[in-house]
Order: structure tokens, then C-alpha cells, then sequence
């Protein structure tokens, strides 16, 4: 038997369902306009009326660009009183939804160049470089509201801490800014970006302010600060939060102890250091940091052998926490990744006006990135710490 198939064209009838969406949403605007028009003037179109307060005089036409696509929209012109819809405001051309996506586009990495051809390909129009400027002009207040805000996640056990560089023009010469940033694990095991601030250099100086700034806003219960070795940030650390201790990042050390290294040894002695911290104890490590200093000796490798000696201990605090967490407070990885997605979006800019501007970008990129599921997941089990926590207390 043969029967009868009908063929649906889905583009045709997508695009028809656009259309009349579309024309739903002008239709819609321009009766709302209309309703408004009426209530100022306390009259309908050519009702004569004693409490009219004002005349029409026509209408213009202007563009409104929404997610549903154009539409035009028929402004009434009015005499004796003033128009100021509340529908759309004043000389806005598009959607608030519309430019919230420009925004978020923006800030999610996508260049100024690439989001003028994306608009073009969404919406018809394309936007200028001066409106996202304007845009993000709006966005950076609540950035500044955000990185000021007050930490309310109770205690703050692990920090981890870091400078990243950008480079800036500074009356007309390029010098770099360091942008010094905290991510922290509170006490229910959440990641957390505590915050980012404009360092200049990585100097004591720069980080006491940076410091106090975070204790100010209520950084609180710091039992380990995690960065690599800075003198300015080992002394600050000291003169600000007395009672943490300091772990030094070990694959920061293992690069240090490469730098004097020949590239033909650098895989036996990568495999020599990374033995040192898969030892169950600190005891042990340090046992087993002896053994490599010995042996890097003996392979003529002196200055490797010095490093390893004098700087060997500082990576070691780890061992004095729950050997649950050792994997994740031994090194600065996590701040790491975060460093590496701001590189990522700061590459596309280049060199920053000013020191501002680098720093707004920073914490919007901290910002995304902490409301997506990396501030969601849960990175640590801190009952194993407080258990540790009340073992200490007891032996004490």
C-alpha cells in the first residue's frame, strides 16, 4: 500500500516560528508604548478631554535589537509633556539580556574584534569597540563590589597564594604590574578565590597590604599558606598571620633545582625529587633528601645538591597535616590552573592602559571562573583535619 508522506521543511518553519516571535514582541513594545503615551496625557488618541494634559504630535521610528531578533518600534511624539518610557529607556538600542551576553562574552576570553563579528552574525548589527568599553565600564562596578565583598565562609584553613604579571603602559613606557591573587579551602572543603589585588612588585610591602586587606574582609583560622618562595610574602606571612605555617610549592622547588640542571640529566633528577615526597612520613623524606643530595654530589651536580639541601625542609610542612590532604596542599597547582585561564584572556589584550584595567580583568576572570562548577565541587574532606586539629590538641 502506498501512503502518503509529508515532508516538513524544519528550516522554513523555523524561521517562520522566528518571524512571528518576533513580530509578537514588536506588536507587543509599540501597544505598550501606546498605554504609556495614554497615561501621560490622561487621554486616548483624538479624545478630547479637560484632564488631557498634553498633544500628540506623531511618532519616530527607532531600532531595538532583542533576543527574539529587530523590531522597530513606533515612539509617540508628545507636546506639553515629556516621554520617558519606562518600557525602554532613553536612547538604549538594545535588550538588557542582549548586552549582559556582550559582557559575558567579553569576559569569558572572546576578543573585542571576534564579539563584533558574533553580534553582526546574531543580530544583524554590529557593536563598536566604544559601547563594549561602556559595557564593561558597567560590569567592573560589580567586579569592585564582588572583590570587596566581606568573606563569609566561616574559617579558611588552606591558602594558597600568587603574582601573575601583566604588562602595562605607564606614560609611555611598558613596565610589568604584578596582580597578587588568594584562593582558599574553607572549612566545609570548598574552593574559594578570596580575592586579587594590584602589587606593583611582589615586595613585603605589597603583600602586608594585600594581607591585611584579606583579613580586614574577614580571612580568619589560617592554617597553611601555600605559594612559592618570595621573601616579601615569607616575611608578611610571619608579621601578618603568626600562627600559620608556610609551604613552600614543590614543583616551583623542583624547577628551581632544573634551572642548574643539564637538560640531559633533568628526567633522572625530576625522578630523584619526586621520590623524596612520596614518602610516607617527613622522617622519611628527610632521610630520603639526604640520599639525593649525596648522589646529586656524586654526579657532580653541586649546585642541584645545594638547593635541594638548603630548601628541602620548607617543602615538607605538608607532612604536619592529614596525609588525606598532602596531594593538594604540597603544591600551588590550584591557583595554577586559575593563572593559566587568566593568561589565557589577558593574552588577547596585550599590554593594559593602566594598572586598573588589569586588575578589573583579573578578578572578572576569577569571578567566572569561581561561579562555575569549580566553586561548586567539593576539593577537600576537612574532617580529616579537625580529626588531626583534636589529636594535636590531646598529645598537647
Amino acid at each position: 500500500m502506498s501512503e502518503k508522506i509529508v515532508q516538513l521543511n524544519e528550516e522554513i518553519i523555523k524561521g517562520q516560528i522566528k518571524e512571528l516571535v518576533r513580530g509578537s514582541v514588536e506588536e507587543t513594545l509599540n501597544e505598550l508604548l501606546e498605554k504609556e503615551a495614554e497615561s501621560l496625557t490622561q487621554a486616548a488618541r483624538y479624545e478630547r478631554s479637560e484632564a488631557r494634559q498634553g498633544y500628540r504630535s506623531g511618532h519616530y521610528d527607532r531600532n531595538l535589537t532583542t533576543t527574539s531578533g529587530d523590531v522597530t518600534l513606533h515612539v509617540p511624539r508628545l507636546k506639553g509633556v515629556s516621554f520617558e518610557t519606562a518600557i525602554i529607556e532613553r536612547y538604549r538600542r538594545r535588550e538588557s539580556s542582549v548586552e549582559e551576553a556582550l559582557i559575558e562574552m567579553y569576559l569569558a576570553g572572546v576578543s573585542v574584534r571576534r564579539v563584533e563579528d558574533i553580534t553582526e552574525a546574531l543580530w544583524g548589527s554590529k557593536v563598536s569597540p566604544a559601547t563594549i568599553s561602556e559595557l564593561n565600564k558597567k560590569a567592573y562596578v560589580h567586579i569592585e563590589d564582588w572583590r570587596n565583598r566581606p568573606l563569609q565562609g566561616g574559617h579558611y584553613p588552606y591558602v594558597y597564594v600568587d603574582g601573575i604579571y601583566l604588562r602595562r603602559n605607564w606614560g609611555g613606557e611598558y613596565e610589568n604590574v604584578a596582580v597578587l591573587v588568594a584562593i582558599a579551602v574553607n572549612e566545609d572543603g570548598f574552593r574559594e578565590v578570596l580575592g586579587a589585588a594590584e602589587g606593583m612588585k611582589e615586595d613585603k610591602a605589597s603583600w602586608v597590604s594585600f594581607f591585611q586587606w584579606l583579613r580586614g574582609r574577614g580571612l580568619d583560622g589560617v592554617k597553611l599558606i601555600v605559594g612559592d618562595k618570595c621573601m616579601g610574602m615569607l616575611e608578611a606571612v610571619g608579621e601578618v598571620f603568626p600562627d600559620a605555617k608556610y609551604q613552600r610549592c614543590t614543583v616551583h622547588f623542583y624547577r628551581n633545582v632544573f634551572s642548574v640542571v643539564p637538560k640531559s640529566k633533568v628526567k633522572i633528577v625530576a625522578k630523584m625529587l619526586k621520590a623524596i615526597h612520596a614518602q610516607e612520613s617527613k622522617k622519611a623524606s628527610r632521610e630520603k633528601a639526604k640520599a639525593v643530595v649525596a648522589e646529586l654530589r656524586a654526579m657532580k651536580l653541586k649546585e642541584a645538591a645545594k638547593k635541594v639541601e638548603d630548601g628541602i625542609e620548607e617543602t615538607l610542612t605538608y607532612c604536619d597535616f592529614p596525609s588525606e590532604h598532602w596531594t593538594r596542599i604540597r603544591t600551588n597547582n590550584v591557583i595554577e590552573r586559575l593563572n593559566r585561564e587568566i593568561r589565557r584572556r589577558t593574552r588577547v589584550v596585550g599590554t593594559f592602559p593602566d594598572g586598573n584595567s588589569a586588575l578589573m580583568l583579573v578578578c572578572a576572570r576569577l569571578r567566572h571562573v569561581a561561579g562555575t562548577q569549580w566553586g561548586c565541587k567539593k576539593y577537600m574532606n576537612m574532617k580529616h583535619l579537625e580529626a588531626t586539629m583534636d589529636d594535636a590538641s590531646i598529645a598537647g
